[in-house]
């Protein structure tokens, strides 16, 4: 009877820790990422030496572990890109000042005045950087977006044939250089005399891309189909072209400057295939004494007059005038023979413009200086023979803009942030450029339930094992919902029913205690 108050003691005290650890929980109902305890009680194992037998009455109650529930909790969306959830397995890894590691599910993160992405405490979340695979503090300092040179535009346009001649349209599309400056690129179609033929101007800034020789513009016409052609016209002979003029110091930043390929170039025929061959004799030397505007060498692309109603582009090869090609501008040869025009540096240097014909039916390139006194290195493609989606169209309607597009941008900051559902940090800059600028990692253990926890946080013991750390998504960890937050997996009544149950256990405890103490009150009064 002895043991009984002793017994009832054990059970007041394990329903007094039950008691604690449902407090707790509901103490703790809107923690975000809190995950519920649960209280396992046990039998005391019989201390006695001879066993007992049948006839072991036991020794009470203790409670052997509290174990947390790590279920998954609800979603709340809060709109915030670096409020970050976790759907199924796995925590977010953060690190205090020391370099200790904790976990959590707590994902409320922001970025701090020295650009870390932290939670509240300001423990620095793990990830791996843009750089790297290696796992290190997630820092988002400094981030920009930098710059990239025009190299392509892409349009679309319809030319009223019904146009009178000498009306004009005008088309203009932003381009960028290599350190994000602004320029504007605009095209002028002017309608000529002569059955849907149109010439055009294009410039740069306001300075014209025509000044090459003082002839016109390039010419257009249209074929019975409304698609976009033009010609180069003239024969070709074998000639060797070579440079001319002293070697002397490089100027490059002047209107009008033509630097020429020293050693030259050939144009060769093949007997047997009737194949011409354009190739360099050398290599091209941008130092020396520039010809005048109007000389043209290294195939300089010079403007020529309007011939029978319709615009033609000669080539002059030689600087003669008599060596010219004859092609259209969609790739198809116009002449009995066959050129393969491959010649390289072609570039011709005027009012800080470079214009570059490359390989037949490629297209030309327009290139843009960055002011200080050298040819930049990007060059604008501008195929104007088209695709059939970006095709210059001759249809007897109003003349429209049908598309415009450049492949270039400005530099950018960082405007806002998004985190995919595999972790990938991504940024978004004012230049409306996207960038991938770090990746969460998440980690899990062998046997969860053996986890320390510390306040908010869990700790790695012995019992759970060492962290095994993956990309969201990967290895059986789940997803990351952004612009959400994790709540609390406490639920409320079902606490109360605990609660109820352990209050009801206390008391049985108690009456345990108090009834053997009547008891034991009996057998001393027998004495008296």
């Amino acid at each position: 009877m002895g043991s009984a108050i002793s017994i009832g003691t054990t059970g007041m005290t394990a329903s007094s820790k039950q008691m604690d650890v449902i407090g707790n929980n509901l103490a703790n109902a809107n923690t975000l990422g809190f995950k519920a305890g649960n209280t396992t009680f046990a039998s005391v194992l019989n201390q006695s030496l001879s066993g007992g037998g049948a006839m072991a009455t036991g020794q009470g109650v203790t409670v052997a572990a509290i174990q947390n529930q790590f279920t998954q909790g609800s979603f709340e969306a809060t709109g915030n890109a670096t409020d970050l959830a976790i759907d199924g397995e796995g925590f977010f890894m953060v690190k205090d000042i020391n370099n200790a590691a904790y976990f959590t599910r707590a994902g409320a993160f922001h970025i701090n005045s020295q650009g870390y992405l932290v939670d509240g405490n300001n423990y620095r979340v793990q990830g791996y950087s843009k750089f790297s695979d290696e796992e290190s503090d997630i820092s988002l300092k400094n981030v920009q977006s930098a710059p990239k040179a025009s190299t392509q535009i892409t349009f679309g346009a319809n030319l009223n044939d019904n146009a009178i001649s000498g009306e004009k349209f005008n088309l203009s599309q932003n381009v960028f250089d290599s350190k994000g400056n602004l320029h504007i690129l605009s095209m002028v179609f002017q309608k000529t005399e002569g059955n849907g033929t149109w010439g055009f101007d294009v410039k740069l800034d306001g300075n014209k891309m025509s000044n090459l020789t003082d002839q016109s513009a390039c010419g257009l016409y249209f074929d019975k189909n409304g698609v976009l052609k033009g010609m180069y016209k003239g024969e070709i002979e074998n000639i060797t072209e070579t440079a001319a003029g002293s070697i002397a110091e490089t100027v490059v930043s002047k209107p009008g400057q033509l630097f020429k390929d020293a050693a030259g170039i050939e144009l060769t025929k093949s007997a047997s295939s009737g194949v011409w061959t354009v190739t360099n004799a050398g290599d091209s030397d941008p130092s020396g004494t520039p010809p005048v505007v109007n000389d043209c060498y290294t195939n300089a692309i010079a403007w020529e007059e309007t011939v029978n109603g319709i615009s033609y582009l000669k080539a002059d090869l030689d600087g003669t005038g008599g060596a010219d090609i004859v092609f259209t501008l969609d790739g198809t040869w116009a002449a009995d023979d066959t050129v393969t025009f491959g010649v390289k540096r072609t570039d011709v240097d005027i009012q800080d413009i470079v214009l570059t014909f490359g390989d037949l039916g490629n297209g030309a390139t327009i290139g843009i200086s960055e002011g200080s006194g050298a040819t930049i290195k990007n060059r604008i493609t501008w195929d104007i023979a088209g695709d059939t989606a970006h095709r210059i169209s001759g249809y007897a309607s109003a003349s429209v803009i049908k598309s415009v597009s450049d492949d270039g941008y400005a530099s950018g900051v960082l405007k806002s942030l998004g985190v995919g559902n595999d972790g990938v940090i991504s940024g978004f800059f004012t230049n409306g450029q996207t960038a991938q600028l770090g990746q969460l990692i998440l980690a899990n253990f062998p046997d969860t339930s053996g986890l320390k926890r510390i306040g908010n946080y869990f700790g790695a013991t012995t019992e759970s094992g060492a962290a095994i750390k993956n990309k969201p998504g990967s290895g059986g960890l789940g997803e990351i919902m952004s612009q959400s937050l994790e709540s609390s997996n406490v639920d409320v009544a079902k606490e109360f029913i605990s609660m109820i149950t352990a209050q009801r256990a206390y008391q049985a405890s108690s009456r345990i205690i108090t009834t053997a103490d009547q008891m034991l009150t009996e057998l001393m009064n027998i004495k008296r």
